[in-house]
């Protein structure tokens, strides 16, 4: 497979999975200001702050929007042609990287990704965004779901569904470390004490925008603490929208791309997505609290893009005619 290619479906997959990512937070993010309506210490500019800060647009958004509200950030999020990672030039990137790999992925594929950029550039999206963004959000989320289901039944899994797969799984990984820390860094008002009724119904928000509530009351029962919804969302082995599930799935994807074994690795990308794998098999919510969690996540961070660059350097910098081997 050409190098331009892998990079293609890598960055196809990234640019659905972060569309999906914003139209959740955003989709949650409407559905806590109901349940903020009467508190009387909620800010509900505040609540809408974090949504710019996880997409590091911050100056951006200020240039647009001289008086920043609600409204403006679900236009920044959701249709903003300005914004790189507004849903709708997510879409549109994941499509021309579609378009690209047409000879490489279904043409069920096709026409869902297709499907996607035509809604988000329709009149009916301008107007469900004014009128009803939380079935805009949902209409974006169904549809990403879609495109993943139809990935998974209709390629076959080689080389590359694995690049597929992969950013997916990295993109993950990133926007879970973000919205997190970005709760436990932002969110909280002063004079606000933690455990109190916002400091609940703000965490409840952290495990909706990683539809992880349902998963996480089957195995916490009681109160939403703090603690116990940290561990859940970075160690959990088991839910597909944990820190550690992405990373144990994409560094196995990284290994039946080289063919080499687990246990070792062929490539600096394998070297780092193990040395991560291994450290969140054994570290423990108190060694995290203890190192800091914002720092902690930072770090987590910084290491998922040292395994992108490790990625592209390894796979995808070479010129167009080299090819990507299996053994």
């Amino acid at each position: 497979m050409l190098s331009r290619v892998a990079d293609s479906l890598y960055w196809m997959s990234r640019y659905i999975e972060r569309a999906e990512n914003n139209a959740r937070i955003a989709d949650v993010n409407l559905q806590m200001l109901l349940d903020l309506t009467n508190q009387r210490e909620a800010d509900p500019n505040q609540q809408w702050d974090p949504i710019v800060s996880s997409l590091e647009e911050n100056e951006l958004f200020d240039s647009l929007y001289p008086t920043p509200d609600g409204k403006a950030v679900i236009d920044f999020v959701s249709l903003q042609k300005k914004n790189p990672n507004s849903i709708y030039s997510c879409l549109t990137r994941a499509r021309e990287n579609a378009r690209t790999t047409s000879e490489q992925i279904s043409s069920e594929m096709w026409e869902q990704i297709n499907r996607l950029y035509l809604f988000v550039k329709s009149d009916t999206a301008k107007k469900l965004v004014r009128t009803s963004p939380y079935e805009f959000f949902k209409r974006i989320i169904a549809g990403s779901h879609l495109f993943q289901g139809i990935t998974d039944a209709t390629m076959t899994h080689g080389e590359a569904w694995d690049f597929i797969h992969i950013g997916k799984l990295l993109e993950r990984a990133d926007c879970t470390s973000r919205i997190l820390d970005i709760k436990y860094h932002i969110l909280l008002p002063s004079g606000e004490k933690v455990g109190g009724v916002i400091d609940t119904i703000q965490w409840m928000s952290v495990l909706k925008s990683c539809s992880a509530l349902e998963a996480y009351r089957k195995i916490y029962v009681g109160q939403v603490a703090p603690w116990r919804v940290a561990e859940f969302i970075i160690m959990h082995s088991g839910f597909p929208r944990s820190i550690r599930f992405s990373v144990d799935c994409f560094d196995a994807s990284l290994h039946h791309i080289s063919g080499s074994d687990e246990a070792n690795f062929a490539n600096e990308a394998e070297r780092l997505s193990g040395r991560l794998r291994s450290d969140l098999a054994y570290i423990t919510i108190g060694d995290i609290f203890k190192f800091g969690l914002h720092e902690y996540l930072e770090r987590i961070q910084d290491r998922l893009a040292a395994i992108s660059r490790a990625l592209h350097e390894t796979y995808c910098a070479n010129s167009e005619l080299e090819t990507i081997t299996m053994d």
